[in-house]
């Protein structure tokens, strides 16, 4: 019976320590907080693709798209609502999705599904200033920074992973840094170098 209790206390145990939180915070080298980075974590074992799917939403609203950065699992089918009286033509020739919505107006909205892992840069090709970014990902850790640079994995496995950090501004190929994070670490701050924002496009940056 003794053994038998210890055998579920070191089940338990195991199972606490892989659903055990992970924090990332992003700063610039200025030590202020990035937001819109895509953090992702990648397990070295117990790695998990994100349940696919799902409905997201892009829209055209004051001549700029929301949000300026949008994390989607592969297999997701993302909205295009028109919220301008203008029309919009969005595009994107990115290798993970290529794809082009022809001119559509005010209330009218357009629907793309997205079906590879990878960045995918948003372009109007009537309002040149307009830009945004769609991540898609396959791995089921991935989350965007809020204001306070900071996201946190509730249910990350234990055990070493591989942090990857990208922002659209970021210096780096790729616009993306990696880092390790040790199996006994939980916490981690990944400092990165932001390239000035076009002026057109600076998003508050």
């Amino acid at each position: 019976m003794v053994r038998g209790t210890i055998a579920l206390a070191l089940l338990a145990s195991s199972a606490a320590a892989a659903a055990a939180p992970v924090t990332v915070r992003v700063v610039d080298v200025n030590g202020k907080p990035v937001r819109d980075a895509v953090v992702t974590l990648r397990p070295a074992s117990g790695a998990q693709r994100p349940s696919p799917g799902g409905n997201f939403t892009v829209s055209q609203e004051d001549l700029e798209f929301h949000p300026f950065v949008l994390v989607v699992p592969v297999g997701a089918s993302v909205a295009f609502p028109n919220k301008d009286s203008t029309r919009h033509h969005v595009y994107s020739f990115s290798p993970a999705k290529k794809f082009e919505l022809k001119l559509f107006a005010k209330d009218q909205s357009r629907r793309v599904t997205f079906d590879r892992a990878g960045i995918v840069p948003l372009g109007c090709n009537i309002h040149d200033a307009m830009t945004a970014f769609i991540v898609v990902s396959d791995s089921a850790w991935s989350a965007k920074t809020g204001p306070n640079g900071t996201v946190q994995f509730a249910s990350a496995p234990g055990g070493a992973a591989r942090v990857q950090v990208w922002h659209p501004y970021l210096r780096a190929r790729s616009n993306i840094v990696e880092q390790s994070l040790p199996a006994a670490q939980r916490n981690m701050s990944v400092s990165v170098a932001l390239r000035p924002a076009p002026m057109a496009m600076s998003h508050g940056y």
